[in-house]
């Protein structure tokens, strides 16, 4: 399955995309949402980066602690 990711800043806790950093990656389909989080970390360079889960539906958002930045991981069909 693949993943798109998006990495932006926020602005009043919503997401401002004055920058943004895309990428995408392939897992398993039977990947838990613990190897996603870690694989999308691991790509978007936010490993060791504490951050805060939500679910989103069918993707979920990160918000690492202490940063006005979000990340996106939505499935891609």
């Amino acid at each position: 399955m693949q993943w798109n990711l998006e990495h932006t800043d926020t602005f009043g806790g919503e997401a401002n995309y004055s920058w943004v950093s895309r990428e995408s990656i392939d897992l398993p389909d039977n990947a838990t949402d613990r190897q996603v989080v870690i694989a999308a970390k691991a790509a978007l360079g936010l490993t060791g980066v504490r951050c805060r889960r939500f679910d989103m539906g069918e993707g979920f958002s990160l918000h690492p602690v202490g940063c006005c930045e979000v990340a996106f991981v939505l499935p891609s069909y």
